[in-house]
């Protein structure tokens, strides 16, 4: 699964660039942008922002919360290498479809909505787990921003770190 979130996810954003707006698949990643500063911004929110995410699931509002998702990823037996890959995976192939890709063309507010609500997160179905999309929600418009501001790899560190400090708290 990571390798097609990595591989698969980013084609249609190189696709239409290329072909609509002429920007080589190379210049969607930002290699200019690559540098420690927004990098570490980035580990830093995505850390912060993930601990602020368990201690808020840790409360008793949440003890209703479907497990699905801690029980799909304790049953993989993710080892630490995994966590690691996965995360980057998800990082680098989801940010360079929605903050390079949707949101070359749609307002980043809407693209954080669109974002929550395709993980799952805005359930009519479960208001505990759409609780926790919109405890979700801020870090994804705030990450969404921060791409204009500090660059591609800003968001996909803080992507990256945020799901690494999640994957390794459910894995234990």
């Amino acid at each position: 699964m990571g390798l097609i979130t990595l591989l698969v996810f980013p084609i249609p954003t190189f696709l239409v660039l290329y072909f609509w707006e002429e920007i080589p698949p190379v210049e969607v990643f930002q290699l200019e942008k690559f540098d420690v500063i927004p990098v570490g911004y980035g580990l830093q929110f995505g850390f912060i922002y993930a601990i602020f995410a368990l201690l808020l699931l840790r409360s008793s509002v949440f003890d209703g919360l479907p497990k699905n998702i801690e029980h799909i990823v304790r049953s993989m037996k993710l080892s630490i290498f995994d966590s690691l890959f996965l995360s980057l995976c998800a990082g680098i192939g989801e940010e360079l479809l929605f903050r390079s890709g949707f949101q070359y063309y749609f307002d980043p507010f809407l693209v954080s909505i669109f974002f929550i609500a395709i993980h799952g997160y805005f359930n009519p179905m479960s208001w505990r787990m759409s609780l926790y999309g919109l405890i979700l929600l801020p870090f994804i418009v705030l990450i969404s921003y921060g791409y204009y501001e500090f660059g591609l790899w800003f968001s996909i560190s803080a992507h990256f770190m945020y799901d690494f400090v999640v994957f390794m708290s459910i894995r234990k």
